[in-house]
């Protein structure tokens, strides 16, 4: 891994934890506003706490090292979060500002994931990595 990619894969990383532990930790809490932004795209409250929990423990699973296979899920899971937020603002009729972070996270979810080193792969991409 070069070091630009190292530096790189570090700040998706880092700022991909930020931006998931602060959603989550908001969704965990409830807040009046995220409880009008969740019901307003048709979901129940709950969710919110279902959506925090996991957001926070891909966050942990994702800086940890080691662990590959379980960090191929918290990838794929903040993939899919931020994918169907997407959809659910565009059905729902929201405002285009409401695009931004959704969409923002799923690039640093990408980035982080694309760039994370051989350490925190799985021997089944290693090996296709190899391959190429």
């Amino acid at each position: 891994m070069t070091k630009r990619n190292k530096i790189i894969y570090w700040i998706a990383t880092i700022w991909l934890a930020l931006g998931m532990l602060s959603t989550g930790i908001v969704q965990l809490l409830k807040t009046e506003d995220e409880v009008t932004k969740i019901t307003q795209l048709g979901y129940p409250v709950y969710i919110l706490t279902i959506l925090g929990i996991w957001k926070i423990l891909g966050v942990v699973v994702v800086l940890l090292p080691k662990i590959p296979v379980i960090k191929e899920w918290a990838y794929a899971g903040f993939f899919f979060t931020m994918t169907g937020a997407v959809v659910s603002h565009l059905v729902s009729g929201s405002p285009a500002g409401e695009l931004f972070g959704p969409v923002l996270l799923i690039v640093l979810t990408v980035v982080s994931w694309h760039l994370r080193p051989e350490s925190r792969k799985t021997n089944q991409l290693k090996m296709i990595s190899n391959e190429q």
